[in-house]
């Protein structure tokens, strides 16, 4: 496995590998949730890229940018192990170099749930999305269900700048409880853990419902709503039941749809979702 840091040491590497090439972007810190993605890349491809950059521009001011927790040596033996074939872990000034003032902004999709509470993240995310894309120069790229609608938004911008890049989305990974794995697990205390359990219990019993038949979008919401509202940890930013492509919010599930909601445990903020199909 090789490791660089520069864009020409990326590049040289990159001409030798055999394609098709699947890439992974992360940031670090990796769990069984960023290796299901490295798997589902080494079944595809004949090359897997994953790269590693935690990115200061998707972060608000008030958010955990300098806490994000990294482990450099830990996720390098992980991805080693894993069979990865390239790694790439540039650093701040060689992914916005003095000066930088060029930014991919997708429109419409990133406005509402995550866009609205983060103003500015998704600016970060597609910026950064976009930069990985033009460097590694994959056949396909790989995203978690788990940030459902960064998902949506990336597959929109590689449709809107004519990407040759096909995006593949993979399942949400989950520990033995439900709780969706997510770096910020680490912030939980033991109870806050416990009490995170909350979210996937929120969205098993609108789902369940959606499976007995109902299709009042209003209801579902609220059934998610009354389960978090109950768990004394549990602070409710917002949840939704919105169509899978535009993310507008539903009044009456009749194609695929999306169950989503962030919620504060504590102070971790975690988020989660469910599609209906």
């Amino acid at each position: 496995m090789q490791v660089v840091t520069t864009l020409e040491e990326l590049w040289q590497a990159r001409a030798g590998l055999p394609g098709p090439v699947g890439f992974v972007p992360t940031m670090g810190y990796l769990h069984e949730g960023h290796l299901s993605l490295v798997h589902c890349a080494k079944e595809a491809c004949a090359s897997v890229v994953v790269s590693i950059f935690v990115n200061p521009t998707q972060f608000g001011p008030n958010e955990d940018l300098e806490a994000y927790p990294r482990d450099l040596e830990r996720d390098l033996r992980l991805l080693r192990e894993a069979g990865v074939d390239l790694v790439w872990a540039p650093t701040a000034e060689v992914m916005y170099p003095p000066g930088f003032q060029t930014w991919v902004t997708v429109e419409q999709l990133t406005r509402p749930l995550e866009g609205a509470q983060r103003p500015g993240h998704f600016r970060g995310v597609t910026t950064v999305v976009a930069k990985l894309f033009n460097a590694v120069r994959p056949h396909k790229a790989f995203f978690g269900q788990k940030d459902a609608q960064q998902a949506a938004v990336i597959r929109r911008m590689t449709r809107d700048l004519s990407y040759p890049i096909e995006i593949v989305v993979c399942p949400t990974q989950r520990e033995a409880d439900g709780l969706a794995m997510s770096s910020r697990n680490t912030y939980l205390s033991p109870a806050e853990r416990e009490a995170a359990t909350v979210l996937y219990r929120a969205l098993k019993t609108a789902a369940a419902a959606y499976q007995a038949g109902e299709r009042n979008a209003e209801t579902l919401r609220g059934l998610m709503r009354e389960i978090i509202q109950a768990e004394p940890l549990a602070e409710l930013q917002y949840v939704s039941c919105a169509d899978y492509d535009t993310l507008e919010e539903l009044q009456v599930v009749e194609g695929k749809a999306l169950l989503s909601m962030a919620v504060f445990i504590g102070k971790t903020r975690l988020i989660d979702n469910w599609v209906l199909d």
